[in-house]
């Protein structure tokens, strides 16, 4: 039986909690986050609220650049017909139209904001990685783009009046009335709860790799954003589709360091224990080829060769031009004696980067009046089934754009006049017995990895499914006081629909690869899955029709057979 899903997690009553109004509340302080609040008419107040420090989001993690077509040997076409065809399908043609085309206007504003992209002879320099035809993206700093992009964006966001962050505040639910949003109920250490009332709302809340044990990302990931619109009522989709990157650093006891992808768009390979080159055993374009394809090739190979990783070669390549242009992967590996220039580097996918989330329109908008999403905590149309590398902040620059438009037009249109309304949630019996909500956490991850990892199976997604259940069944029923709990509630609930909607797929599409089901099934499948919570808390699963005839795929989708 599926567990009750509580549509607030505390307990708050209008009179026992402070009270903040603004005309625009954005949760997150991203890359999309800060893009959506400086899109904000000056006239309107703005309150940016992130769980952690504004450097702590996925995208000041960024390693690899942003695609845009800059080169005269470029084209939009080349540029939309690569991300659908890395899609699976399932990419939106005018939603990548879209955001290919302003792209480049997007990321030319950065570079108006102080945005120092790496140039040669004074022009921008432009980098290659996985699925792309052409030299498109942009980097800087070498291989710390997001570091750079994250510098300027938050120093715009501080220096503009009408924008307020406040960091280390963790929100808790979107709080909703007569069907619409209306803000949020935030909890930080030195106030406790407050309701935050919003003419309108942003949710830019990033991914959700902390659920799983292998991830690239940060401590904050861990798909709050999600859950909180899902328990609002708005619609989730595509939540089968979370890709892993193919190139982890696999070292016992370490971080899980990125190893981007523009290390094999610059000329890296990929080898076994034994030193063979096996890229091209799987498929044509060897190391370039979509991250999906890359990833089920690395977790085959060593699956044949009986070793846990494999291991990106570099010591082919000039070492002064890997040094200057990877500063940050270099100092990183030297910590573990590893000199890239005469070292292989162990690695292994971990996951990385989450296609499904809040269904959004081209603007942004939600199906909940008054909310608006961009950024990884969305399913906008244009990853489908598997993202193009480079194409997660060049998302986040646009919808975010785009959402912060798109809610300051809605809340200039109406009234200043703001009221608390007679919203209350009630306490519940605390639980009888202390719950270890660590293990509870480490062992879902590990579930996690194991059952919705790179490959899937029925008879492992029912068991995951059993035992998520299971402990939502105490954990869910609780009302905790803090943000560890309200994590692992919120992790509870986005892996159970993750595993739901990958149950239901019963084909290998994209980054979704099921060992029962290997083939690509498009008279059946090429549509989407959709979660709603009704009114009356249940859950509504809802497939669209079938998308138009999907081309037969040009690239090698069978590795695993």
């Amino acid at each position: 039986m599926e567990p009750t899903t509580p549509r607030y997690l505390v307990p708050f009553h209008p009179k026992r909690v402070p009270h903040f109004f603004t005309d625009v509340l954005i949760i997150g302080g991203g890359l999309a986050g800060l893009r959506a609040a400086l899109a904000v008419d000056g006239g309107l107040s703005v309150l940016v609220i992130t769980k952690g420090k504004l450097w702590d989001s996925s995208s000041a993690h960024a390693q690899g650049g942003i695609a845009g077509v800059f080169s005269p040997e470029d084209r939009f076409e080349d540029h939309v017909e690569d991300t659908l065809l890395a899609g699976g399908s399932l990419c939106e043609r005018q939603v990548v139209e879209m955001v290919v085309r302003e792209g480049p206007d997007r990321i030319r504003e950065l570079i108006a904001w102080g945005v120092r992209f790496d140039q040669v002879d004074g022009v921008l320099s432009l980098g290659r990685e996985g699925g792309h035809r052409r030299d498109r993206v942009v980097h800087a700093l070498g291989d710390a783009t997001g570091k750079e992009v994250m510098r300027a964006v938050i120093a715009r966001a501080l220096e503009t009046p009408n924008i307020q962050i406040w960091e280390n505040t963790f929100a808790i639910d979107l709080v909703t009335y007569l069907g619409s949003c209306r803000g949020a109920l935030v909890w930080n250490a030195q106030h406790g709860k407050t309701l935050v009332w919003a003419k309108q709302t942003v949710l830019a809340t990033g991914g959700v790799g902390q659920l799983y044990r292998e991830t690239t990302n940060p401590e904050v990931a861990t798909g709050d954003g999600m859950a909180l619109a899902y328990r609002a009522g708005a619609e989730l989709r595509d939540m089968e589709f979370m890709q892993f990157h193919p190139t982890v650093l696999y070292i016992a006891g370490s971080a899980r360091h990125l190893m981007t992808e523009a290390l094999r768009g610059e000329g890296a390979w990929l080898v076994d224990r034994y030193g063979h080159r096996f890229m091209f055993d799987y498929d044509p374009r060897g190391e370039l080829a979509p991250r999906d394809i890359v990833s089920i090739a690395i977790v085959s190979q060593m699956e044949k060769t009986k070793h846990p990783c494999v291991y990106l070669d570099l010591t082919h390549l000039e070492a002064e031009r890997i040094q200057s242009r990877f500063p940050g992967i270099v100092s990183t590996l030297a910590e573990f004696n590893i000199d890239v220039t005469k070292d292989r580097i162990p690695v292994r996918p971990g996951a990385h980067y989450m296609m499904g989330g809040v269904t959004v329109d081209m603007e942004g908008r939600t199906t909940l009046p008054g909310l608006w999403a961009a950024g990884e905590v969305t399913s906008s149309g244009l990853h489908g089934a598997n993202r193009l590398a480079s194409n997660s902040l060049l998302e986040a620059l646009v919808f975010g754009a785009r959402a912060g438009h798109g809610a300051s037009r809605a809340a200039s249109s109406m009234s200043d006049f703001f009221t608390v309304l007679p919203l209350a949630n009630p306490g519940l019996e605390p639980h009888p017995h202390t719950l270890d909500l660590v293990d509870i956490r480490n062992s879902l991850k590990s579930l996690m990895w194991r059952a919705m990892g790179v490959r899937r199976d029925a008879e492992s997604l029912r068991e995951a499914e059993e035992n998520i259940a299971r402990w939502s069944r105490y954990v869910l029923g609780c009302q905790f006081s803090k943000p560890e709990g309200w994590e692992l509630q919120n992790m509870l609930l986005v892996a159970r629909l993750m595993i739901h909607a990958a149950l239901l797929r019963e084909e290998s599409r994209g980054c979704h690869l099921r060992s029962d089901f290997p083939d690509r099934d498009d008279a059946n499948w090429n549509r989407h899955i959709a979660f709603r919570r009704t009114a009356a808390g249940k859950e509504e699963v809802i497939l669209s029709p079938l998308l138009c005839p999907a081309p037969e795929p040009t690239s090698l989708e069978s590795v695993s057979k």
